[in-house]
């Protein structure tokens, strides 16, 4: 067991080291394909990486998802595995979302206790939303047509090892949206001679806030942020153009589009009082993510069956996960994995200090080992 520690440990501190961008994770792909080869599984290479593990005679396929991708952030940490790649880090976990998923495919490579078929996923590009559904564009569900898929985020400030989920709706959606203000530019000591668009730009900001405070349900779990707002303007030039950019997240597809409908009418109610033009766009990048009843239960046994807390009824989180992607088309379960309470390891995610738990390493490959003896069971033949 100590040997099996150090192991995943020195590769968890490596992927940390070597930190890469969605769609670019080249070295960390590498690793993984020869990782996996090396423990005897059928390896499949395309924009992630693939691995097969057989055993018995089942035809039940069930797939385990980790995310590889890295963020735009520059670590602040000072441990002997910080990152070696300027402005790039593992903020978020992947590293040991990876390095779990490894230790899970060693564990059941060498005791072959199950009957069936093991997907092991190593997904780009989660933080942009892109890569699982650039799998499953490339032809990943009709290669490995999975029964079932799961995926692991670990959760800084939860207890070691807990593990959280719900049935029904886990994650929140996310959408970008980008408001084009036409007005008319002039002489700052002029204003009424043109249309000043910021003007109009900060009527609409404030007006958006009114969908979550007015025209939503209480408790509705929405969210509309203005992240950029930009003009053509300078020191005595009032701005003929704005620009509004933004985010928004929803737990129900209903509030979603409740949200745009609500800012198409708030926007070009604001521009026609001002009689200026406005555009807006309003595009969905992560769709929310709906976990499966069977499969929301099965992970409770599995985390209980291998000794650990398990909460199967949290509240649902406000960050979006592409894995969404995932369960729109086959029955899944996302789940939470504790990351630690306190310390450097409740740090949160997305943090120039956060690390991951390497305690968590272990606990997370035994976890994924279990839930495939739950829903790969071998089956004794009563002779």
């Amino acid at each position: 067991m100590t040997d099996f520690v150090s192991i995943l440990t020195a590769l968890r501190h490596d992927f940390h080291s070597h930190p890469e961008l969605g769609f670019n994770e080249t070295r960390t792909k590498a690793k993984i394909a020869e990782f996996l080869r090396n423990l005897g599984l059928e390896v499949h290479e395309g924009v992630g990486v693939v691995g097969v593990l057989r055993s018995g005679g089942g035809n039940r396929v069930i797939g385990l998802r980790a995310d590889m991708d890295a963020l735009p952030i520059s670590e602040k940490n000072s441990f002997d595995y910080i990152s070696k790649n300027t402005g790039i880090m593992h903020a978020c976990g992947h590293d040991g979302h990876i390095t779990m998923l490894l230790g899970a495919a060693m564990i059941l490579s060498q005791e072959r206790n199950f009957d069936g078929t093991v997907v092991f996923i190593f997904q780009p590009n989660e933080e942009n939303g892109l890569g699982a559904r650039a799998m499953i564009d490339e032809g990943l569900l009709k290669t490995f047509p999975l029964d079932e898929v799961y995926a692991i985020h670990n959760l800084p400030g939860a207890p070691v090892g807990q593990v959280s989920t719900r049935v029904g709706q886990i994650c929140a959606s996310e959408s970008v949206f980008d408001i084009k203000i036409t007005g008319r530019g002039g002489h700052a000591s002029m204003p009424h001679v043109g249309v000043d668009a910021i003007t109009v730009g900060a009527e609409m900001v404030l007006a958006l806030q009114t969908i979550v405070a007015r025209k939503m349900p209480p408790g509705a779990g929405v969210v509309v942020s203005v992240t950029e707002f930009l003009t053509d303007g300078v020191r005595n030039v009032l701005p003929g153009a704005a620009r509004l950019k933004g985010d928004v997240r929803a737990n129900q597809p209903e509030h979603r589009l409740a949200v745009e409908h609500f800012m198409r009418q708030i926007t070009s109610g604001v521009a026609a009082a001002h009689d200026v033009a406005v555009d807006m766009t309003f595009n969905t990048e992560v769709i929310e993510t709906i976990n499966a009843a069977e499969q929301t239960e099965a992970v409770i046994r599995a985390a209980r069956s291998a000794h650990l807390d398990a909460i199967g009824d949290r509240s649902s989180m406000s960050f979006s996960e592409d894995f969404a992607e995932f369960c729109a088309a086959v029955p899944g379960c996302f789940l939470l994995l504790g990351n630690g309470e306190i310390g450097p390891n409740a740090q949160p995610l997305h943090a120039a200090d956060y690390d991951f738990n390497d305690a968590l390493l272990p606990i997370g490959a035994a976890f994924w080992t279990s839930l495939v003896h739950e829903r790969l069971p071998i089956t004794k033949v009563i002779g």
